[in-house]
């Protein structure tokens, strides 16, 4: 059973991850308000930049909830799940403006880690994972995330 709670994480944390990256390939400038409101600290940088938007946000949320549903799990923990995976993207982006890095600018676990940590340890319980599980489906998440990206950044349309 343990194989299926994970196979279950691990579609809702692509979902949370990939849709908000298709949103923006699809509608572009459209319905892209960010999601930091433009903040900048007095250091001039930006705090989460102008990757990370209300309508990623609202568009992991909803995707993940449909996911859960499709899934057999009730439609609030997948929007919960959506919601606390974007946040855990947001904190990286964060992370990522404080050191300095362009925004959009890949840097392996850093991005994949916030993301897929804070929804599995926090949701663990009502998602049935176990500390073996939230590893592996972490693992799994960052393997397939990498392996993506270089996918995207080497393909024409990039």
């Amino acid at each position: 059973m343990d194989l299926l709670y994970a196979a279950r994480a691990l579609i809702l944390l692509i979902g949370a991850n990939s849709v908000p990256w298709m949103l923006g390939r699809v509608l572009g400038k459209q319905w892209n308000a960010p999601l930091d409101f433009g903040l900048a600290l007095p250091d001039g940088r930006r705090l989460l930049g102008s990757h990370k938007t209300w309508r990623g946000l609202v568009g992991g949320s909803l995707t993940c909830a449909a996911a859960a549903a499709l899934c057999g799990l009730d439609w609030r923990l997948g929007a919960e799940f959506g919601l606390l995976s974007v946040l855990g993207d947001s904190l990286s982006s964060a992370l990522k403006r404080r050191l300095d890095l362009a925004p959009g600018r890949e840097m392996p676990l850093m991005d994949q880690l916030p993301e897929a940590l804070l929804p599995l340890i926090v949701l663990r319980g009502p998602l049935g994972l176990s500390s073996a599980s939230i590893i592996a489906t972490t693992a799994v998440f960052v393997v397939l995330d990498i392996l993506s990206t270089g996918a995207r950044r080497n393909s024409p349309a990039h």
